[in-house]
């Protein structure tokens, strides 16, 4: 009711305001115009040269003066003859003056309802606008960061920000810079201007984290090294990443990026920035509200591009050998994807055995079964497994230790789950500590610290069969035979900023269209994380994380925890922090590894009632043929006729 009270009062002084602005005009026919003359004896007579056009829309026409006319008269009015024959189809005197006045009489109306027409829309919005978000707040919460928007909202100093901000949804103005898409992020303030200076710390503070883990390879038993076993063929076919020529962000260890942010509950700190949390120790956090709320903030401001942040000392390493043809820029050929005319048929053959297995059946079926030797018949089968899919390359095809380079110091995190009926699933991380949002309409938005990317292969009996590759909050997925390789070995491109992974090079639209809204890739130094990686097994039906045997001694806490790798997106009143659309400069960091959905049962990130489509060859352009599951059946059904 308080909000229809105030629209009908705002329309009536409206309508009252413009009814007195248009009742102060004059007529428009009150003047008449004249001209004094003196008496004369001579007829009067109309002649071109003696008329003086008129200046309002009313011209005197008379008739020829009376012989009873007075000839001394004061003022004499002057007399323009007009055809009859003329007078209605074309008028010898037309008043330009005057039609400009009967057009703006008749916009006046047309002007009025205009106004309320836009003020009555405003307030209607206003009106639907509070009831909606009193009645169904859900509806506008899109992202994490909507469920805590009234308090957001309210960390503005401004009255007037935070009023266009809830009802116009303009939010920040004043913080936003307008940029263009390769403008150089952030500044580098002199040393003298720094408000304080960072104690740099030792290298092995980081670099030995890796190696402290609690598991001794000598007190492991036989059942429990099968079950640590990275097969051979997992890095057979490990990918290889291009990154982008123009990144500004390059690979991070987590393990450093561990020593220069402090936990916080929110935006409260719940330690010193002194004591840093480490790889054995990080899940502990979880102590404080499940992890849930817990954020890694940065101890610097990430505006002013700390070295640890950029990562460039990571940049993958160049040929050692430049006349090694294997080693040189123009001698690695990229093999191009499969086109629609190869092997779409044995793609359609094989995908349904790897497509979606049974996990269900795999969970209840003879695998987890005990033999009267007391020995499970999932660790059997994993024996069996292994023995049966593990191989060694020959001499003949192993590719070189160094391609091209490739090695970074910043180590990827590789972590396989074995799903049974023969598919492993290998997941290979990759961590950035700062995550470039895109720019839209030259404004940057969705800058987050913490940045954690994967793809995953899919083994059937050791044969690579898909390729998923992780983009923002979704992804794509491949068959194998359709991505390009070096050799036996995916290729990867990583793009600008964001660091989303693409199957081939070039401009990449998403969500918004006409490609407002898009990622930059290209064939950027390469890297090979399979030189520098610390492999796991993980279980995910008991939750357990292993140590592998190639890496037995790397720790495992760090996993677990629950809560975000990056800083709680900034409340509205930091300068840094704006909001245009619904979109956030600054949002959450992202939550880690763990929660990357590793148990799929199909080769797509989202949840099992979403479909998945496997993209089977790389066309032309945009071009990608999809392979889907009801494909595969009709397929079969076709087969069986």
């Amino acid at each position: 009711m308080f909000w229809l009270i105030i629209s009908g009062s705002l329309l009536c002084t409206v309508a009252l305001a413009l009814g007195s602005h248009h009742a102060s005009q004059p007529p428009l026919t009150r003047s008449l115009y004249t001209v004094t003359a003196e008496p004369s004896i001579f007829p009067i007579t109309s002649s071109p040269a003696a008329w003086v056009p008129p200046a309002h829309d009313q011209l005197l026409l008379a008739a020829p003066p009376s012989p009873d006319t007075e000839l001394d008269s004061a003022t004499s009015t002057i007399i323009v003859p007009v055809d009859p024959n003329t007078t209605e189809s074309n008028p010898p005197y037309e008043s330009v003056t005057g039609k400009a006045l009967e057009g703006e009489e008749q916009m006046g109306p047309v002007k009025t309802k205009a106004t309320i027409g836009v003020l009555s829309t405003l307030i209607f919005y206003m009106c639907a606008n509070s009831v909606l978000r009193a009645t169904r707040p859900e509806v506008f919460i899109w992202q994490d960061e909507d469920r805590e928007e009234s308090s957001w909202i309210a960390t503005s100093r401004y009255w007037l920000d935070r009023k266009c901000c809830r009802w116009l949804g303009v939010c920040g103005a004043f913080h936003m810079h307008y940029i263009s898409e390769h403008d150089k992020f952030g500044h580098r303030p002199s040393i003298d201007h720094r408000e304080r200076v960072v104690v740099p710390t030792p290298d092995w503070d980081w670099q030995h984290a890796w190696t402290e883990g609690n598991d001794r390879p000598e007190d492991w038993t036989d059942d429990e090294r099968v079950l640590r076993v990275i097969p051979d063929y997992v890095f057979e076919y490990a990918p290889l990443v291009h990154l982008y020529s123009g990144e500004q962000f390059w690979p991070c260890d987590i393990a450093e990026h561990l020593y220069h942010i402090t936990p916080t509950l929110n935006y409260t700190p719940v330690q010193s920035e002194q004591q840093h949390p480490s790889l054995q120790n990080l899940d502990e956090l979880n102590n404080w509200d499940k992890g849930r709320w817990l954020f890694l903030t940065s101890n610097d401001n990430v505006e002013e591009r700390p070295d640890w942040l950029e990562g460039e000392k990571n940049i993958p390493t160049g040929p050692s050998r430049p006349d090694d043809p294997l080693e040189d820029n123009e001698g690695w050929v990229h093999k191009p994807g499969r086109t629609y005319l190869q092997g779409v048929k044995d793609a359609l053959d094989d995908a349904k055995e790897w497509f979606a297995p049974d996990l269900d059946d795999f969970e209840d079926g003879d695998d987890f079964q005990m033999t009267a030797s007391g020995q499970s018949e999932q660790t059997q089968a994993a024996r069996r497994i292994h023995h049966e899919l593990r191989r060694s390359t020959s001499r003949d095809h192993a590719p070189p230790d160094r391609l091209r380079g490739g090695r970074s110091d910043a180590p990827a995190v590789l972590v396989t789950v074995n799903k049974g009926h023969g598919i492993v699933d290998a997941f290979w991380f990759f961590f950035y500590s700062f995550n470039l949002g895109n720019v839209v309409l030259n404004v940057r938005f969705g800058n987050h610290v913490g940045d954690w990317e994967h793809t995953a292969i899919r083994f059937q009996h050791g044969k690579p069969k898909a390729v998923f590759f992780s983009e923002h909050n979704f992804g794509s997925a491949y068959s194998y035979d359709a991505v390009e390789k070096i050799g036996k070995r995916p290729v990867i491109y990583s793009a600008y900023g964001t660091h989303a992974m693409y199957a081939t090079p070039g401009t990449h639209p998403y969500i918004l269209p006409w490609g407002i809204l898009h990622d930059l890739t290209d064939r950027g130094p390469l890297w090979d994380p399979a030189l520098n990686s610390h492999a796991y097994t993980y279980d995910y039906k008991n939750d357990t994380l292993r140590s592998s045997n190639r890496t037995p001694n790397a720790p495992t806490n760090w996993f677990h925890f629950a809560g975000h790798w990056g800083d709680k997106f900034y409340p509205l009143g930091d300068k840094r922090q704006y909001r245009f659309a619904g979109q956030y400069h600054y949002v959450n960091g992202p939550l880690g590894p763990k929660f990357k959905h590793l148990g799929r049962k199909k080769i797509c990130q989202g949840p099992e009632s979403s479909p998945c489509v496997v993209k089977n060859w790389l066309g032309s352009g945009d071009k990608i043929g999809h392979l889907h599951l009801s494909d595969l059946e009709a397929e079969e059904g076709d087969n069986n006729l």
